[in-house]
């Protein structure tokens, strides 16, 4: 029975720990993993535009032995030149697995149940799941491990917030997140974090207050204000958000030995300062690097032998 890559919610606690300890053997000694994949095809569909996401899957193919196909929004025109469900039923006859960054999660979900072939979420409105397991796993090499941790989370509460809610509660990392008022996450994302932390330790705090969040934080993480399909809010978020920015004065009120964190690209002088990203207590770019590492391991362990 085949397997997608949809949402951290769908992996076990125990799933989230074999990726985790994978991503680091494989990242320690690419070589042995050259093969993995060799005679693979992955399909790379993308709605969104993308750095990382294109060079991190297809670079991890080429690495694990395999090839990528990258489809641009033009190429197949997803829902109006074809629907998604003939979409898959032809993919299933080329390829090995299938990547796709896009809008609604009803799209991927969608794709998901008309293929035969694994699905692998590069990011939807809902959820970013792999930048979350990217995030942690550069958490994991920082500090030795994820657990007990405080993870502050200033901004929007989007498809990056809910993920890292979602990898915090399998991590047993306590979570506070600010945003500013009618802006918090999905209350059903927050009851799958609360169900899934359960037994590991997790502890979330949802504020209004950027300080409080802060506070005595490991890690301080922010986003974009307006994501992608967002533009036309850019100027009324900028004035809504501007208290939210993570500035020296805000970051201060974090531990001192506690890193900055944004999955990229970033707006500078917007959710955050030139001054905290390109400080000494920046990891945006192991974050970025590790995206490549987390992402192998999924798709060896999708679409590999078994």
């Amino acid at each position: 029975m085949k397997k997608d890559f949809i949402s951290i919610h769908d992996l076990t606690t125990y799933e989230f720990h074999e990726i985790m300890d994978l991503t680091k053997r494989m990242k320690k000694n690419p070589s042995k993993f050259r093969k993995v994949l060799r005679d693979k095809i992955l399909a790379m569909i993308f709605q969104k535009p993308s750095l990382r996401t294109r060079m991190t899957f297809e670079v991890g193919m080429l690495q694990l032995g395999g090839e990528a196909v990258y489809l641009a929004p033009s190429d197949i025109q997803m829902g109006s030149r074809e629907g998604v469900r003939d979409i898959g039923k032809n993919m299933e006859r080329w390829v090995d697995g299938i990547m796709i960054r896009t809008f609604g999660h009803n799209i991927i979900l969608e794709l998901a149940e008309s293929t035969k072939v694994p699905v692998i979420n590069a990011l939807t409105d809902l959820f970013h799941p792999c930048q979350a397991l990217a995030d942690f796993f550069t958490l994991v090499e920082k500090k030795g491990s994820s657990a007990g941790l405080k993870l502050a989370y200033v901004g929007d509460g989007n498809n990056v917030c809910h993920s890292l809610m979602l990898a915090a509660a399998r991590a047993g990392t306590k979570m506070a997140i600010a945003t500013p008022p009618g802006y918090e996450p999905k209350p059903e994302v927050v009851e799958w974090a609360k169900e899934d932390g359960k037994e590991t330790g997790f502890e979330l705090k949802i504020t209004n207050d950027p300080v409080e969040a802060v506070d005595g934080a490991d890690a301080v993480y922010t986003d974009v204000w307006a994501s992608m399909g967002q533009e036309a809010e850019k100027e009324a978020r900028g004035k809504i958000f501007l208290p939210y920015q993570v500035n020296m004065e805000l970051f201060s009120k974090a531990k001192p030995e506690a890193y900055f964190m944004h999955c990229l690209p970033a707006h500078r002088g917007e959710e955050v300062t030139d001054e905290v990203i390109d400080s000494a207590n920046s990891i945006v770019y192991d974050q970025a690097e590790n995206r490549l590492h987390v992402q192998k391991v999924i798709m060896m362990l999708l679409m590999g032998k078994k």
